[in-house]
Parts: C-alpha cells; structure tokens; sequence
C-alpha cells in the first residue's frame, strides 16, 4: 500500500534539521550532561525524581513524571540512538505536518507510553527513563504514512517501512509479554506505538479539514492508484497500435 506521502527515494536518513527537531536534540543531550554533572559532583539521582516511577505517579501524584522522564537517558548509546531516530523520522514528519502537530504527536505518544508503564506496575519503584516511548510513536507514523520507504534494518539490511514497523510492533508486544522483571520499558514501546496509531486514526484532534488521512482514505487513494496504472499501461498499448503507419 502507497501511502498519501510516499515518494520514490531509495533510502531513508534523515534530512535537514527542523525547529522542534532541533530543539528536542538541544534539550535532551542538556538534560543528559545535566544528569552526569549532578550525579558526579552531586551524587543527585535525577532520575529517581523526573523519571517515571509509577509508584510515585499513583500514589504521590507526581504527575510531571509522565512527561519529564521522556528527556532523561542512561549511557551514550541509549541517547545516540533515540537521538538518531529523532532526526531519521522526526525531520519528516515535522516538515509534512508542521511544528505545533508535530510536537503534539511527539509529546502525546510520550505521555500515552508513560500511561501504559504505570498502569502495567503502578507499584513499582524503577524508574524507566528515555524518549523511546515517543521514538516508537514516530516509527508507528512514519510506517503508516510512508509505507513503501524503504528503511535499511542494522544499518545494513533493506526493509519496506511498513515491515519494519510490524515487526518491532510485534517484537516489542512479545517482549512485554515475556519479559520479566525488565518488560517495563517494552511497554512503553508499545505504548508509544499504540498511542500513536490511535492519534492519527482518530483524526488528531487537530479538526476539520486538518486532520491525519484515515486508513479509509489511504485505500481510496491506493485504488486510485491502480485505475492510474492500468489506464496508463492500456493508453501505451492502444496509441502504438492506433497510430498511422509512417
């Protein structure tokens, strides 16, 4: 299926920056040093007060967590790569949709994958930190509007970008499931996706004549599509045979 916004190009890696884009890249590597600097000089755990620890969320009503956790991170690898999935994706979908809806999404998946983590262990204390909830978010979007992008798996291996998303979908959905102990996380990855596949489904709340194309609408189109193709191919085949001999 060929998405509303599907163009012919290769390889997906990122574009030019755009200004939420850039903006949430400045913030989360600041909070990121901000976090080493505090816990090296300090020995201050921001994560045990800004990152998502449900029980604090259900039963002391730190509520900030739901959002705040999205800018804390671990080691290098854990923001390089949630950083380097931000400007993959976010740089698109922000040029197609614009800075406020995009940044809507981007916080609202967020916020969905925290809702999910509480309501999957409202009585723990670990802290799940990351952007990976609204990361996920991004990769559900990108997967449903541009689903022919062909997306290099590993770096190495090429995959359709619908595939791709099905198959982290369903990756992550077994790792929740199985998991034990550290599946948190996992649901929060499927949150995010979750989260996000019911945003633009519903229309985005952005309104009338505003809102996400609907999967209604992106089979119309593929319809379309095929009525193009075939008028086309039987156009080429007709005009050979009609044309006068020279």
């Amino acid at each position: 299926m060929r998405g509303r916004y599907d163009a012919p190009r290769p390889f997906v890696l990122g574009g030019p920056l755009t200004p939420a884009v850039k903006t949430l890249l400045i913030a989360n590597v600041a909070v990121w040093l901000f976090q080493i600097v505090a816990g090296f000089l300090a020995h201050v755990r921001v994560d045990r007060l800004f990152g998502l620890v449900p029980y604090d969320v259900t039963h002391n009503l730190f509520l900030w967590q739901l959002v705040t956790y999205m800018f804390l991170h671990g080691d290098l690898f854990h923001i390089g790569l949630n950083m380097l999935a931000l400007w993959m994706f976010g740089t698109e979908l922000e040029s197609l949709w614009g800075t406020r809806r995009f940044t809507r999404f981007y916080f609202i998946t967020g916020a969905g994958a925290a809702v999910c983590t509480v309501l999957a262990s409202w009585n723990s204390f670990v802290p799940t930190i990351g952007a990976s909830g609204a990361i996920y978010g991004l990769l559900a979007a990108y997967g449903i509007l541009f689903p022919e992008r062909t997306l290099l798996l590993y770096f190495v291996i090429p995959i359709k970008a619908k595939y791709f998303v099905l198959i982290l979908g369903l990756l992550t959905f077994w790792s929740s499931v199985t998991a034990s102990g550290g599946g948190v996380a996992h649901v929060a990855h499927l949150g995010g996706m979750v989260f996000g596949w019911l945003y633009l489904r519903g229309g985005g709340g952005t309104g009338k004549g505003l809102r996400f194309p609907s999967i209604r609408d992106w089979s119309e189109r593929r319809r379309q599509e095929r009525l193009k193709k075939k008028f086309k191919v039987y156009y080429r085949d007709t005009r050979g045979r009609d044309e006068p001999e020279g």
